[in-house]
């Protein structure tokens, strides 16, 4: 669970830093740096699995594929940063496995990861990628006493027991010396085990990337933790193919693998119960919870089941209304589609770690928002209860520009993400800020007060002008601008004035 994200010198994320619940909203407007919030969390699960360069290319670009380092750090006109820094904050699992299925248990489930790297240009290296050079890696625990003052959110006592355990400790990966000097040191838990020194300069990946049960445990499950943070990016066409018998159980982030992924859960039970009638007892709840999800969205829903073809190996969604008839998913509509993968991921009790979504409100109806936004929620850790297999670490931060999203959402757990101009040394450039609701617990973060304005959030709730513009100013080449009157409008639905009075008001301002 990422609690805390510091950023700075990845695209237009410069001295970013935002702090995190178990469901957080982010709001903006088109092109201000939502995505690429999503991108740099996206790039330091990526570092954790896969070479630098490989990480790098794995971050998408505004035409698809990143096909250029540098791209990914701030530029200013011509002007690139030649260096990038990200720390974040976690809960990590208390116990995991590693690629060689050695079992690994955490001395500490509260940590702060930093890494800091840079871009070099040189001869070895491709011209159109460069290479990028490691500064610094850390790894360090974060007390159960220093837990209370970082979690903002305020879990429950419970809660917080159950997911920060461990005792004080030694660094697990430190950075000492400078230059041709630099050692990455991984450490092993406890204090009697050895340190593993790498030199910094010629090191392809992370030192966390390379870590297993052995040696460093609480190092291991860290990095597992964030690998786990996932970019969903459902895709329709993934969600409405068919699944063969031998399909893995487990959502893609494109949605892949649905049918096989709710049949797998659903089937659970039936496996782990020898009792026969029990199990198909667990096996219709699991598919009587997900069609009651499902009806919060749609009114005519009577069954959501899957079909087993037995000739061709084929596992078939589909849903039934209350008329009884059959609809595959190949029949069903995207939004539905979306929701659906949605209400079985949080079914999944082995579904862990940070979902990002981007607009989850497509394809949805205004009026179905609610029902998106408490099945978001619900896929989040309740912070009443303690962590278990009821309750899995599980954390999801949705971005939206959708004015009817911001009406809805809990208003603590809304970020506001906007450009501000900053001045640095004899440049000039505009970065995103990322702002929270007054007399929210964002606000409680030592020294900032990054609040939105009333007059912002107002425009961005009521985005549509009330008066009938029918001026527009034309620039042309020149020192003035000419005025130019355009036919009057087509009276719109906004500029009705039996309409006008259902806008909604800030609080404790008229409509008028």
């Amino acid at each position: 669970m990422l609690t805390r994200l510091k950023v700075s010198g990845f695209k237009n994320l410069v001295d970013v830093d935002a702090h995190f619940g178990p469901f957080t909203c982010v709001a903006g407007a088109n092109a201000v740096g939502k995505s690429n919030l999503f991108d740099a969390i996206h790039f330091l699960s990526a570092l954790t699995d896969r070479p630098f360069i490989d990480a790098a290319l794995s971050v998408r670009d505004k035409g698809g594929r990143a096909t250029d380092i540098r791209s990914l750090f701030h530029r200013v006109g011509n002007d690139y940063d030649d260096q990038m820094s990200f720390e974040a904050e976690m809960i990590i699992p208390k116990e995991g496995w590693d690629d060689l299925g050695q079992k690994a248990t955490a001395t500490i489930t509260f940590l702060r990861y930093s890494v800091t790297i840079a871009h070099r240009i040189n001869n070895h290296a491709l011209k159109s990628l460069g290479s990028i050079e490691i500064l610094k890696e850390e790894l360090i625990r974060i007390t159960q006493g220093e837990a209370f003052r970082k979690l903002l959110f305020r879990p429950s006592v419970k809660w917080r027991k159950s997911a920060i355990r461990g005792r004080r400790i030694p660094p697990f990966i430190s950075t000492e010396g400078e230059g041709e000097n630099r050692v990455i040191k991984l450490h092993q838990d406890g204090k009697g085990g050895r340190t593993l020194r790498r030199p910094a300069k010629n090191l392809p990946r992370t030192v966390l990337s390379v870590t297993n049960a052995a040696e460093s445990p609480t190092a291991l499950l860290a990095r597992r933790e964030m690998q786990s943070w996932r970019l969903l990016q459902l895709e329709p066409s993934s969600l409405r193919k068919p699944d063969e018998f031998t399909a893995p159980g487990r959502l893609g982030m494109d949605g892949s693998h649905l049918a096989a992924t709710l049949y797998q859960l659903a089937r659970r039970g039936k496996h782990q119960d020898p009792n026969l009638a029990t199990g198909d007892k667990t096996e219709s709840q699991v598919y009587g919870q997900v069609a009651s999800r499902l009806s919060e969205l749609i009114d005519d829903v009577y069954e959501v089941g899957i079909d087993r073809d037995e000739k061709r190996e084929l596992l078939t969604l589909h849903v039934t209304d209350r008329s009884r008839t059959s609809h595959p998913a190949r029949a069903l509509s995207d939004g539905t589609l979306r929701f659906l993968a949605l209400a079985v991921l949080e079914l999944d009790p082995e579904a862990e770690g940070l979902l990002c979504l981007e607009e989850p409100e497509n394809g949805i109806h205004p009026e179905r928002i609610p029902a998106m936004l408490k099945l978001l929620e619900d896929i989040a850790t309740d912070v009443d209860m303690p962590i278990g297999p009821d309750n899995p670490l599980r954390q999801v931060i949705a971005n939206t520009h959708s004015p009817a999203v911001v009406s809805q959402v809990a208003d603590d757990s809304l970020l506001f993400a906007d450009l501000r101009e900053v001045v640095r040394g004899n440049r000039r450039f505009k970065r995103v800020s990322f702002s929270c609701l007054p007399g929210t617990w964002r606000t409680n973060v030592p020294g900032e007060e990054n609040t939105i304005s009333r007059g912002k959030l107002l425009s961005y709730l009521n985005p549509v002008a009330l008066e009938d513009r029918d001026i527009e100013l034309i620039p042309y080449a020149g020192p003035h601008r000419r005025a130019k009157r355009l036919p009057p409008k087509r009276r719109r639905v906004v500029d009705r004035e039996d309409f006008k009075q259902l806008l909604i008001p800030f609080k404790g301002e008229s409509s008028e």
